[in-house]
């Protein structure tokens, strides 16, 4: 067995602690995260009273692509998700490590963002007076990260366990939302003939129009891919992951129309967009039961969703590095299990130590209007690489349909992975965003600059420094490394 295999063999498997309730709650806690909370007035604003269409077509999409992941992860139960996909699809080092260095780089960016949101929230609900960029802000924003990679590091049992308690509170502020919706309904205070009144503010055509706000709606439906990078601390993935799978995508897709729904019914379109008038939410809320002190209530609701979707991402940032080093695409070093916890810790601490440093930026850039702006885009950036991503999965199913696997496993209809790289390559284009969103691209394009980078890097080390040819290891070597962790877990 090679050098490689070796290395390896010295650590010790995942610990497998996730059944299908846990990972129920992983999957729609990482989907609600803070989307809905901050994209339902921006949403409303591109098409008006038809706020709740952009979120139906983003679920359609989104579950397209879900499709191909159930397929390719019951295949491949293993950890590294899109990355692996690609590397067993096309072979090739650079668009494998590109792919990997993408979505490690989405879920570190979504959370720093949400350790940013966290330090505002904290600062709302406490009243602390802290001005934007301060010291006291930066210092609360990097004490929950820290704290994020503490209960990551202590092990993903705990991790998900709190991930319960989080998602439980975030989903309990959207069904109060949705509570009072039908609560006002009752009392005659709704409206609901404006659901069906579409409107454009730069007069866009009704298509582009719902593209438009679509890839904004969008970025609310990511978080379904990260449960893949969780497979190899799954109990039985391949029997759980497509019945879970399709069941969280279904709960949050309600949810989110539902939302969309109350919102317009509550709240006229005009009042959800204004900025002046606080959160779209808090406005519904107010509108529909005025005696709850939803605006005292809701900082505290918002600190458990970005907690959950910072613990979230971390978590698939990690175990992404922890996979790819297994794959061989990346120094063996990430690929340290601590003896005890049964954690990457080093993966651990370097997706933490970058988050640092993105969370030092996000921070002080909102100190100006147009920082908070580059901020703001970075977030949309994130959604954009996701679905150049999702499009990548889609065409790399259909290559890994001639390469058959021994073992039962999920199988999508073959039509729906085509239509679904199609739309997601559309979603993706600049005819879907508006003029003020266009700044994603060369966002997007420095960040694939430095994955180049550092894939160039990584090739010269391999090549001048370890004296060998950059590879992969073979499937055969990954399912004994993956049995093994099996039996570990087994005997526990």
């Amino acid at each position: 067995m090679s050098q490689v295999v070796e290395q390896h063999e010295e650590q010790p498997g995942l610990k497998r602690v996730m059944g299908s309730k846990l990972l129920l709650l992983f999957i729609v806690g990482d989907i609600l995260g803070t989307g809905v909370y901050a994209l339902t007035g921006q949403v409303a604003g591109e098409v008006g009273g038809a706020a709740w269409a952009p979120f139906l077509v983003a679920f359609v999409v989104a579950t397209l692509t879900a499709l191909s992941y159930l397929e390719l992860v019951t295949k491949y139960p293993q950890a590294a998700g899109a990355a692996l996909y690609t590397h067993k699809a096309f072979g090739i080092h650079f668009v494998t490590f590109i792919v990997a260095f993408t979505v490690m780089c989405s879920g570190i960016t979504s959370a720093s963002t949400a350790s940013n949101a966290f330090a505002g929230f904290v600062n709302d609900a406490f009243d602390l007076g802290l001005d934007a960029g301060s010291g006291g802000l930066l210092a609360v924003a990097l004490g929950f990260m820290a704290l994020v990679a503490a209960v990551n590091f202590r092990g993903v049992g705990e991790s998900v366990k709190a991930n319960v308690v989080l998602t439980l509170v975030e989903l309990s502020g959207l069904l109060l939302v949705i509570f009072v919706g039908l609560w006002a309904a009752t009392q005659g205070n709704a409206d609901f003939s404006r659901v069906v009144i579409f409107e454009s503010p730069d007069d866009k055509s009704t298509f582009f129009a719902i593209t438009a706000a679509t890839s904004l709606a969008f970025f609310a439906m990511v978080g379904f891919e990260d449960s893949v990078n969780m497979a190899e601390e799954c109990k039985d993935p391949v029997r759980h992951f497509p019945r879970v799978m399709l069941t969280g995508l279904g709960i949050t897709g309600v949810i989110y129309v539902l939302v969309a729904i109350t919102a317009v019914a509550l709240v006229p379109v005009g009042d959800l967009t204004d900025p002046d008038k606080g959160s779209a939410l808090t406005q519904v809320v107010a509108a529909g039961a005025p005696g709850l002190p939803f605006d005292t209530i809701f900082p505290f609701i918002g600190m458990f969703a970005v907690a959950n979707s910072a613990l979230i991402n971390m978590l698939m940032a990690s175990r992404l590095l922890y996979g790819m080093a297994k794959q061989d695409v990346l120094p063996h070093f990430f690929a340290n299990v601590h003896p005890f916890r049964r954690t990457p810790w080093v993966s651990i601490l370097v997706t933490t130590g970058i988050a640092f440093g993105l969370i030092s930026y996000v921070v002080r850039a909102n100190a100006t209007e147009a920082g908070a702006s580059a901020v703001s885009l970075l977030g949309g950036t994130t959604a954009l690489l996701l679905l150049c991503v999702f499009a990548v999965v889609n065409v790399a199913l259909l290559v890994l349909r001639r390469q058959p696997v021994e073992h039962k496993h999920f199988r999508t209809w073959l039509p729906l992975p085509i239509l679904g790289a199609v739309a997601c390559l559309f979603l993706a284009g600049p005819w879907a965003r508006s003029e003020a969103q266009q700044g994603q691209y060369p966002i997007a394009g420095a960040l694939l600059a430095v994955g180049v980078v550092l894939w160039a890097l990584t090739w010269a080390v391999n090549r001048w420094v370890r004296h060998r040819v950059t590879s992969f290891s073979d499937v055969e070597e990954l399912e004994e490394i993956r049995e093994e962790g099996l039996e570990d877990a087994d005997e526990r």
